[in-house]
Protein backbone atom coordinates (compact mmCIF):
# COMPACT_ATOMS: atom_id res chain seq x y z
CA UNK A 1 0.00 0.00 0.00
CA UNK A 2 1.54 3.46 -1.08
CA UNK A 3 0.72 6.62 0.78
CA UNK A 4 -1.42 7.71 -3.19
CA UNK A 5 -3.74 4.86 -2.24
CA UNK A 6 -6.15 7.82 -1.19
CA UNK A 7 -6.95 11.16 -2.02
CA UNK A 8 -6.98 13.68 1.23
CA UNK A 9 -10.07 16.32 1.18
CA UNK A 10 -8.91 19.38 3.48
CA UNK A 11 -11.97 21.56 4.20
CA UNK A 12 -10.83 24.72 6.17
CA UNK A 13 -11.76 28.10 5.53
CA UNK A 14 -7.96 29.38 7.03
CA UNK A 15 -5.71 29.43 3.49
CA UNK A 16 -2.79 28.91 6.04
CA UNK A 17 -3.84 25.71 7.35
CA UNK A 18 -4.56 24.47 4.10
CA UNK A 19 -1.67 25.28 2.56
CA UNK A 20 0.59 24.34 5.01
CA UNK A 21 -1.39 20.79 5.21
CA UNK A 22 -1.19 20.27 1.62
CA UNK A 23 2.65 21.05 1.61
CA UNK A 24 2.80 18.29 4.39
CA UNK A 25 1.00 15.80 2.95
CA UNK A 26 1.75 16.60 -0.94
CA UNK A 27 5.13 16.12 0.61
CA UNK A 28 4.37 12.40 1.68
CA UNK A 29 3.43 11.50 -2.01
CA UNK A 30 -0.64 12.38 -0.95
CA UNK A 31 -3.19 12.87 -3.61
CA UNK A 32 -4.98 16.64 -1.78
CA UNK A 33 -7.63 18.54 -2.90
CA UNK A 34 -8.37 21.44 -0.96
CA UNK A 35 -11.53 23.31 -0.33
CA UNK A 36 -12.45 26.53 1.85
CA UNK A 37 -15.65 25.50 2.77
CA UNK A 38 -18.16 22.78 3.54
CA UNK A 39 -20.04 23.66 0.50
CA UNK A 40 -17.37 23.82 -2.14
CA UNK A 41 -16.10 20.12 -1.04
CA UNK A 42 -19.68 18.54 -1.35
CA UNK A 43 -19.85 20.07 -5.44
CA UNK A 44 -16.81 17.95 -5.77
CA UNK A 45 -16.70 14.91 -3.41
CA UNK A 46 -16.40 11.66 -5.69
CA UNK A 47 -17.76 9.20 -2.92
CA UNK A 48 -16.56 6.41 -5.44
CA UNK A 49 -12.85 6.69 -4.37
CA UNK A 50 -10.72 6.29 -1.23
CA UNK A 51 -10.75 9.27 0.44
CA UNK A 52 -10.33 10.79 4.05
CA UNK A 53 -11.76 14.18 5.39
CA UNK A 54 -9.46 16.72 7.17
CA UNK A 55 -11.99 19.63 8.22
CA UNK A 56 -12.29 22.72 10.45
CA UNK A 57 -15.20 22.31 12.68
CA UNK A 58 -15.52 26.44 13.00
CA UNK A 59 -15.96 27.82 9.15
CA UNK A 60 -18.33 30.81 7.90
CA UNK A 61 -21.38 28.91 6.62
CA UNK A 62 -21.52 25.34 6.67
CA UNK A 63 -19.48 24.38 10.07
CA UNK A 64 -17.13 21.18 10.12
CA UNK A 65 -19.82 19.03 12.50
CA UNK A 66 -22.75 20.07 9.84
CA UNK A 67 -20.86 19.09 6.94
CA UNK A 68 -20.72 15.79 8.81
CA UNK A 69 -24.09 15.45 9.50
CA UNK A 70 -24.54 15.84 6.05
CA UNK A 71 -22.36 13.22 4.74
CA UNK A 72 -23.85 10.58 7.31
CA UNK A 73 -27.20 11.50 5.42
CA UNK A 74 -25.43 10.72 2.52
CA UNK A 75 -24.03 7.64 3.88
CA UNK A 76 -20.84 8.51 2.58
CA UNK A 77 -18.02 6.19 4.03
CA UNK A 78 -15.31 8.23 4.80
CA UNK A 79 -13.01 8.22 7.96
CA UNK A 80 -13.27 11.97 8.81
CA UNK A 81 -10.87 14.16 11.38
CA UNK A 82 -11.71 17.37 12.66
CA UNK A 83 -9.05 19.73 13.25
CA UNK A 84 -10.03 23.40 15.60
CA UNK A 85 -8.97 26.01 18.32
CA UNK A 86 -11.94 25.18 19.92
CA UNK A 87 -12.77 22.18 20.84
CA UNK A 88 -13.94 20.71 23.97
CA UNK A 89 -14.58 17.58 25.50
CA UNK A 90 -18.63 17.71 24.99
CA UNK A 91 -17.59 18.02 21.65
CA UNK A 92 -15.24 15.66 20.70
CA UNK A 93 -17.53 12.92 22.10
CA UNK A 94 -20.17 13.93 19.92
CA UNK A 95 -18.30 13.80 16.86
CA UNK A 96 -16.37 10.65 17.46
CA UNK A 97 -20.38 9.10 17.88
CA UNK A 98 -21.71 10.13 14.69
CA UNK A 99 -18.20 8.56 12.95
CA UNK A 100 -14.98 10.97 13.38
CA UNK A 101 -12.05 9.12 14.17
CA UNK A 102 -10.63 11.53 15.25
CA UNK A 103 -9.84 15.01 16.42
CA UNK A 104 -7.34 17.50 16.98
CA UNK A 105 -6.61 20.97 18.15
CA UNK A 106 -4.92 23.61 16.36
CA UNK A 107 -1.78 24.53 17.16
CA UNK A 108 -1.28 20.99 15.49
CA UNK A 109 2.09 18.86 15.25
CA UNK A 110 2.17 19.04 11.49
CA UNK A 111 4.11 15.00 11.98
CA UNK A 112 0.99 14.13 14.47
CA UNK A 113 -1.31 14.82 11.30
CA UNK A 114 0.88 12.54 9.14
CA UNK A 115 0.92 10.19 11.56
CA UNK A 116 -3.08 10.12 11.78
CA UNK A 117 -3.50 10.00 7.64
CA UNK A 118 -1.23 7.19 7.76
CA UNK A 119 -3.30 5.18 10.06
CA UNK A 120 -6.82 6.28 8.00
CA UNK A 121 -5.30 5.53 4.83
CA UNK A 122 -6.06 1.77 5.65
CA UNK A 123 -9.06 2.43 7.30
CA UNK A 124 -9.92 4.01 4.26
CA UNK A 125 -8.81 1.53 2.08
CA UNK A 126 -10.42 -0.84 3.99
CA UNK A 127 -13.91 0.89 4.19
CA UNK A 128 -14.23 1.30 0.45
CA UNK A 129 -13.61 -2.81 -0.09
CA UNK A 130 -16.78 -2.95 2.41
CA UNK A 131 -18.78 -0.48 -0.16
CA UNK A 132 -17.79 -1.69 -2.80
CA UNK A 133 -18.62 -5.21 -1.93
CA UNK A 134 -21.95 -4.26 -0.44
CA UNK A 135 -22.95 -2.93 -3.69
CA UNK A 136 -21.89 -6.18 -5.87
CA UNK A 137 -24.52 -7.94 -3.49
CA UNK A 138 -27.52 -5.11 -4.07
CA UNK A 139 -27.04 -5.51 -8.14
CA UNK A 140 -27.01 -9.24 -7.36
CA UNK A 141 -29.90 -9.03 -5.33
CA UNK A 142 -31.62 -6.14 -7.65
CA UNK A 143 -31.80 -9.04 -10.19
CA UNK A 144 -34.37 -11.08 -8.06
CA UNK A 145 -37.81 -10.96 -9.34
CA UNK A 146 -40.31 -10.24 -6.68
CA UNK A 147 -41.71 -13.52 -5.90
CA UNK A 148 -38.04 -14.65 -5.64
CA UNK A 149 -37.37 -12.34 -3.21
CA UNK A 150 -40.29 -13.52 -1.56
CA UNK A 151 -38.75 -16.51 -1.40
CA UNK A 152 -35.24 -15.63 -0.37
CA UNK A 153 -36.67 -12.85 3.03
CA UNK A 154 -38.29 -16.60 4.37
CA UNK A 155 -34.95 -18.43 3.35
CA UNK A 156 -32.64 -15.73 5.61
CA UNK A 157 -35.52 -16.23 8.77
CA UNK A 158 -34.75 -19.67 8.47
CA UNK A 159 -38.34 -20.92 7.05
CA UNK A 160 -38.73 -24.48 5.47
CA UNK A 161 -39.31 -25.25 2.09
CA UNK A 162 -43.04 -26.58 2.97
CA UNK A 163 -43.26 -23.32 5.57
CA UNK A 164 -42.36 -21.00 2.59
CA UNK A 165 -44.91 -22.87 0.33
CA UNK A 166 -47.86 -22.62 2.77
CA UNK A 167 -46.54 -18.67 3.48
CA UNK A 168 -47.31 -18.10 -0.16
CA UNK A 169 -49.40 -20.41 -0.97
CA UNK A 170 -47.29 -21.88 -3.68
CA UNK A 171 -46.32 -25.36 -4.27
CA UNK A 172 -43.29 -27.20 -2.58
CA UNK A 173 -41.98 -27.96 -5.78
CA UNK A 174 -42.48 -23.97 -6.99
CA UNK A 175 -40.39 -23.02 -4.02
CA UNK A 176 -37.83 -25.15 -4.81
CA UNK A 177 -37.45 -23.87 -8.41
CA UNK A 178 -37.70 -20.17 -6.82
CA UNK A 179 -34.62 -21.35 -4.38
CA UNK A 180 -32.76 -22.71 -7.23
CA UNK A 181 -32.93 -19.65 -9.61
CA UNK A 182 -32.27 -17.72 -6.27
CA UNK A 183 -28.76 -19.08 -6.09
CA UNK A 184 -28.11 -19.05 -9.65
CA UNK A 185 -28.81 -15.45 -9.44
CA UNK A 186 -26.80 -15.10 -5.98
CA UNK A 187 -24.06 -16.49 -7.67
CA UNK A 188 -23.75 -18.82 -4.79
CA UNK A 189 -23.90 -22.68 -4.02
CA UNK A 190 -24.65 -23.15 -0.41
CA UNK A 191 -27.03 -20.99 2.23
CA UNK A 192 -24.46 -19.94 4.41
CA UNK A 193 -23.42 -17.64 1.32
CA UNK A 194 -26.58 -16.60 0.11
CA UNK A 195 -27.52 -15.65 3.80
CA UNK A 196 -23.62 -13.93 3.62
CA UNK A 197 -24.83 -12.18 0.36
CA UNK A 198 -28.30 -10.89 1.85
CA UNK A 199 -27.37 -9.80 5.02
CA UNK A 200 -24.05 -7.69 3.81
CA UNK A 201 -26.78 -6.04 1.22
CA UNK A 202 -28.98 -5.26 4.02
CA UNK A 203 -26.41 -3.66 6.17
CA UNK A 204 -25.89 -0.82 3.89
CA UNK A 205 -29.25 0.10 3.87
Amino acid sequence: MTNSSSTIYIVDDDDAVRDSLRFLLETNGHEVLTFASGEEFLEKYDPTIVSILITDVRMPGMTGLQLQEELNARKANIPIVFITGHGNVPMVVNTMKKGAVDFIEKPFNLADIQEVISNLTREAIERASVAQSQRANEELLNRLTSREQQVLGRIVAGRLNKQIADDLNISIKTVEAHRANVMEKLQVSTVADLMKVALHASNNQ
